[in-house]
Order: structure tokens, then sequence, then C-alpha cells
């Protein structure tokens, strides 16, 4: 297991600098720091929004946040606290709008 800590923390480090190389993108200035828990600041959470990242990017700001994309199984259950989002994508990918479920 100790050995596995290393390899992941790099692996994360990678995805999350990987993620920001394209600097032609609003997108690619999303390097602050993680947001623990779920979205409670709406009005920050619109703006990283319209920056439109990528999966990548979000899942680095906000990693307790649930991001349901368009190929994944979910259950139907209704949550009121902002911890599931279904985002909308263009064709690029990246996410452009959606909303908590």
């Amino acid at each position: 297991m100790r050995k596995a800590m290393p390899a992941l923390f790099l692996l994360a480090a990678a995805i999350a600098t990987g993620a920001c190389h394209d600097t032609t993108h609003d997108g690619a200035k999303t390097e602050a720091k993680p947001v623990a828990g779920f979205v409670t600041d709406t009005a920050a959470f619109d703006a990283f929004i319209a920056t439109h990242p990528t999966p990548a990017q979000f899942h680095a700001r906000y990693p307790d946040v649930q991001l349901v994309t368009p190929d994944m199984v979910t259950t139907m259950e209704m949550r009121s606290n902002n911890s599931r989002y279904f985002p909308e994508l263009d064709k690029d990918g990246r996410i452009t709008g959606g909303g908590f479920r």
C-alpha cells in the first residue's frame, strides 16, 4: 500500500497539470485549489463552469462532487446538497452548463 500512495499522488498530479496545457482556452485558468465537500458557493461554481472545463479539470477542482456524464448509469434518488452534477458537453467534451440533481 505504501508503494501505491506515491504512484497515486503522481498520477493525480499528472492529470491535474496535464489537463491545463491548452493555453488558447480560458479553461486553462483552473489551477485553483480543490474545493472540499459539496458545492456551497454557487457563484464561484458558475464562474468555474463558465470557463468550459474538461471533466478532468472538474474532478481536480471539485473532487467530492459526482460528475455524471452521458455515458454513466446512475440512480434516480433526489439530492439537495449539490453533490451530483449533470453536465452539458460541447463537441470537444468540455462542460458548457448543466445542473445539480
